[in-house]
């Protein structure tokens, strides 16, 4: 996928057709998978299948070979960080959340995550700072604008 491509992806966001902006994201849910082809998206699937079963740890130890693997593959870091976070790792999960936005500024996903992180911590500046982040990106997300809202009302 080259970059214009990516540029109407990502404009395709910002529109009101809702159709064009669940078209847009899944287009980029799949870039972002397949980023290394279909060897990288079936270690991405077989880590999700170790969790589904319950076995984190193993799951935990696929992403992390993956990452020194594949230390630009931005999903391998992602899904990592979605690990961290469900098993309360969240300065973990911050970490790699970084590392993701890093190798793609625009992973919606990573920044949700980075504001999740962030309000699981306390702290909630730099949480609404993600979510507004992540709404530069995805204009559209109700749960962002949500987020928003609880975290400034637990700075009051």
């Amino acid at each position: 996928m080259d970059d214009s491509t990516l540029e109407v992806l990502l404009q395709s966001l910002k529109q009101d057709d809702e159709y064009q902006r669940e078209l847009a994201t899944a287009a980029l849910w799949q870039r972002w998978f397949y980023q290394k082809g279909t060897v990288g998206n079936q270690r991405l699937q077989d880590a999700q299948a170790l969790i589904d079963q319950g076995q984190s740890d193993a799951a935990e130890a696929l992403l992390s070979a993956l990452v020194v693997e594949l230390p630009d593959f931005a999903e391998a870091w992602n899904r990592r960080a979605v690990l961290y976070f469900m098993q309360h790792r969240y300065l973990e999960a911050k970490a790699d959340c970084q590392q993701v936005i890093e190798l793609v500024p625009y992973h919606f996903g990573a920044l949700h995550g980075l504001g999740l992180c962030h309000a699981a911590l306390g702290e909630y500046e730099e949480a609404i700072q993600a979510f507004r982040r992540a709404l530069v990106v995805q204009p559209y997300a109700l749960v962002n604008q949500r987020l928003i809202l609880e975290c400034t009302a637990q700075l009051s």
